[in-house]
């Protein structure tokens, strides 16, 4: 029996990876707070590998972190030259786009990262947006999705930032994740994964916290929540820059 035993324990640490790494992370900021004067923020985001045994040289560790807003569905349009008038022709069902996706590498992301692992995970951009069948009519589909992260990607509400996460002996990480003026409230899904010759060995989830504050929240909350009033006060805001706008040209004409 002691023998038996002996083999089964045997087995067991056989089967155990050669290497075992777990994340344990760290950030500059958990809430960012935006007001009438947000114009974007900065998260910083550092870690270390807490590791049960010694790691190996080859192939060398890589750290992706990516950062998620809240998702949304989006509606993509195409837009062609008809009788010398630029009209909507198709249009794609975006079912769930992030409102704001980045994505941060400590080296290119396709050396870091294997096809199928992206798949599984949904790390890279395209991956992170979930489009349903487009309408049979539409020809070359996946032009509307590459549309979409193109426009995103313009305005940073998109990023692909190979390279910025530094390694330090393998052990330490850190990077920093530029979050734009235009963000919709809510959690920011963060994500850290640990590869190693394309494959995940770990990974670690938290959430970053965008909130409205002061005036920003009271008119979000009014909005919401008192609509017919919160009409009614901008229709007087509306009058009274009007009338003072034209109370100023009355004067200068003077």
């Amino acid at each position: 029996m002691r023998a038996l035993f002996l083999a089964w324990a045997i087995m067991c640490v056989a089967a155990l990876p050669a290497t075992s790494e777990e994340i344990v992370l760290g950030l500059s900021s958990d809430t960012v707070s935006i007001n009438t004067n947000f114009d974007g923020s900065e998260i910083l985001i550092f870690g270390a590998v807490k590791r049960e045994n010694p790691f190996p040289s080859e192939p060398r560790l890589q750290v992706i972190v990516t950062v998620s807003g809240p998702s949304e569905s989006k509606t993509v349009r195409r837009k062609e030259k008809r009788f010398g008038i630029w009209v909507n022709t198709d249009a794609v069902e975006i079912d769930r786009a992030p409102s704001f996706y980045a994505v941060s590498t400590s080296a290119p992301l396709g050396q870091s990262l294997s096809e199928t692992e992206d798949v599984r995970h949904s790390i890279s951009i395209p991956r992170a947006i979930r489009s349903i069948d487009a309408p049979d009519h539409v020809s070359n589909s996946e032009t509307f999705t590459d549309a979409l992260i193109r426009i995103k990607m313009k305005s940073d509400q998109y990023q692909l930032n190979e390279g910025t996460v530094s390694v330090d002996e393998q052990t330490l990480f850190r990077t920093s994740v530029a979050l734009p003026a235009a963000l919709t409230e809510g959690d920011y899904k963060t994500r850290i994964f640990l590869t190693r010759g394309g494959a995940v060995v770990s990974q670690y989830e938290t959430s970053i916290y965008v909130r409205k504050v002061g005036l920003e929240r009271w008119l979000f909350t009014l909005s919401r929540e008192r609509a017919f009033l919160y009409g009614l006060m901008s229709l007087a805001i509306a009058i009274a820059a009007g009338w003072g706008a034209s109370a100023v040209f009355g004067l200068l004409r003077r």
